[in-house]
């Protein structure tokens, strides 16, 4: 009897989508090499255009790579929309929604898979994450190290900082996240940490320690677009959701959760250049967060940054009157 090898099943299809407005000059080219050079063989990469009016059409099709499909809208959807339509797209038993100025690492769905064990019925698979700048420069990495914890303990991982939750770091699983649907919450700002909550309390998780995906930080992100109170707002909705899902430490997640969610709001609040909008702001989060977290050196700020400024005004009245005394001053 003549005996043939058994042919290694293939591996699960991940699905990567990666919605994109006007990038093609910017961070697309790089993300788009580190979703295709990943060393899991059985993945594709789905890029969903909003309706750019640069040349991301022709970058795209300057790539030749049968993994790769692009849809570009006749008219812009929105952020929000166009993160579900390329949920909406993807054939693979994981997803993953990868922003068009961030980026994995080459062996990033391969770990993930590996840490799974090809098992397709985890509700979300992640990795710890690293946050870079606009050159690439690494500015923080955060392992995950949440590991074999409970729900509850997730959780509040993440708020005693053991754990971070970007969109980047994050498998979901695919026909779970279309039927809780989507990726929705009530501002749509936090929808990924929405998924996380859900998913991972219903279906499950796997949890890779290593660092292998990568968050750009810079002035063009869509984190800088919205207010402070819808963050706010959003964040809010996340924390009753998961004292909603979980059997035990109800109270404790949401003592935890409400000072660490500050503390996040009262961070988005420093960027705001008005010294009366940025107090009224730091008492909008104190209020909306039930009074949690301490505002103390946040209100320090403000004072110091009013008697620089108080300072500054100064010596420049100060340099002006000198400058006009002196004889060549009188002269300009």
């Amino acid at each position: 009897m003549e005996f043939f090898p058994l042919q290694e099943a293939k591996k699960p299809l991940v699905s990567i989508g990666i919605p994109t407005y006007n990038r093609a000059d910017g961070y697309l080219r790089e993300c788009l090499a580190s979703a295709l050079n990943q060393t899991h063989e059985n993945v594709e990469v789905i890029v969903s255009d909003n309706c750019s009016t640069d040349s991301t059409g022709a970058l795209i099709r300057s790539i030749s790579d049968s993994r790769l499909r692009y849809i570009r809208h006749e008219k812009n959807i929105g952020p929000a929309n166009n993160f579900n339509y390329c949920l909406k797209q993807a054939r693979g038993a994981y997803f993953l929604l990868l922003h068009d100025d961030d980026l994995i690492d080459p062996d990033f769905v391969e770990i993930c898979m590996k840490a799974a064990g090809d098992s397709t019925d985890y509700g979300i698979i992640r990795t710890g994450t690293r946050v870079i700048d606009s050159n690439g420069n690494v500015l923080n990495e955060l392992r995950n190290s949440v590991v074999g914890l409970s729900t509850e303990d997730f959780f509040r991982g993440w708020f005693q900082e053991k754990t971070s939750w970007y969109l980047c770091s994050t498998l979901y699983n695919t026909e779970r996240l279309r039927a809780i649907g989507g990726f929705q919450s009530k501002r749509q700002l936090v929808q990924d940490g929405t998924a996380i909550v859900k998913l991972a309390s219903n279906y499950g998780r796997v949890d890779v320690e290593d660092v292998k995906a990568s968050f750009r930080k810079h002035p063009g992100e869509l984190t800088f677009a919205a207010k402070v109170k819808d963050w706010c707002e959003d964040y809010l909705a996340l924390l009753n959701i998961m004292c909603e899902v979980v059997d035990e430490k109800k109270d404790l997640i949401r003592m935890e959760g409400q000072r660490f969610l500050c503390r996040i709001n009262y961070n988005r609040a420093r960027a705001i250049k008005s010294p009366f909008e940025k107090l009224k702001t730091y008492l909008m989060v104190y209020r909306k967060f039930n009074y949690s977290e301490p505002l103390t050196k946040y209100l320090f700020s403000i004072y110091l940054w009013s008697r620089i400024m108080r300072a500054k005004n100064y010596i420049n009245r100060l340099l002006k009157k000198i400058t006009f005394l002196l004889p060549w001053g009188r002269r300009l």
